[in-house]
């Protein structure tokens, strides 16, 4: 299952605030092994966060969703789930207790409204203040603020995701290659190497150098950690037949991989 994110909010696109949580999501994930597929950055747009939900689902992704739960008329995520699970809005009895129970009376009328979820929606719970996220299938809301959506989503991954934790997580290992002209020089290379070793992922980082560094291409085998070593020492070995060319091992694998 492809794990993605969703940062939402009006704010984080006008650069009112800057986002923190895609690197923080991407170490909560390597922490478990997992990678993060893909992340879309959201604008407080109930229909656009719909058709973006509905596209994920169709994909059979899982989604984690940073923001936009709040009870103010700009927060539009829980109306966007229920539009796009096509299921009302309803208050859950559980939530609104949270709620209570955390303020007292003085939550109604309106800070009982984050307890509004589409029907059938599952808990998250917020170790800070109580007021809870929700779930619809495989896909996780929780809010914006960092302190509680970081723990939030532990929480998620911890309870819901445990079967796709990796005990032997992906790893990567890393070269670089000066005086090649360009990626196009090794391009055939790249693809013979992905061929070869279907299982990996390459990554290719050109920099055009400066005062004390020679152009380069800094270059990665990412997978199980047969497959990218055997795939690092194979595209090693290619680097051999050109003459004019210096290879420093970033992240070599070690001996006997």
């Amino acid at each position: 299952m492809a794990i993605g994110l969703f940062v939402i909010g009006d704010e984080i696109l006008s650069g009112k605030r800057q986002d923190k949580h895609l690197s923080r999501v991407i170490e909560l994930l390597a922490a478990r092994g997992m990678a993060l597929a893909w992340a879309r950055f959201l604008g407080d747009d109930e229909q656009a966060i719909a058709d973006a939900l509905c596209a994920a689902v169709r994909d059979g992704d899982v989604v984690l969703s940073c923001g936009g739960i709040g009870a103010t008329p700009d927060d539009r995520t829980r109306q966007a789930a229920a539009l796009a699970f096509e299921r009302p809005l309803e208050r859950h009895a559980e939530a609104e207790a949270l709620i209570l129970a955390q303020y007292g009376e003085v939550a109604r009328p309106n800070r009982v409204l984050m307890a509004d979820f589409p029907s059938g929606a599952g808990l998250i719970p917020n170790p800070v203040n109580r007021v809870a996220g929700f779930f619809v299938g495989d896909c996780n809301f929780v809010p914006g603020f960092p302190e509680m959506a970081w723990p939030m989503l532990e929480w998620v991954l911890d309870q819901r995701y445990a079967k796709l934790h990796l005990q032997q997580p992906p790893v990567e290992y890393r070269l670089r290659v000066v005086g090649t002209s360009g990626e196009g020089d090794l391009l055939p290379l790249m693809e013979e190497t992905l061929q070869r070793f279907p299982g990996i992922k390459l990554s290719s980082l050109p920099s055009r150098g400066d005062a004390e560094r020679a152009r380069h291409i800094e270059f990665g085998f990412r997978g199980s950690v047969a497959d990218a070593a055997a795939a690092y020492r194979h595209f090693e070995l290619g680097l051999r037949a050109w003459a004019d060319i210096a290879v420093e091992a970033l992240a070599p694998p070690p001996a006997g991989t």
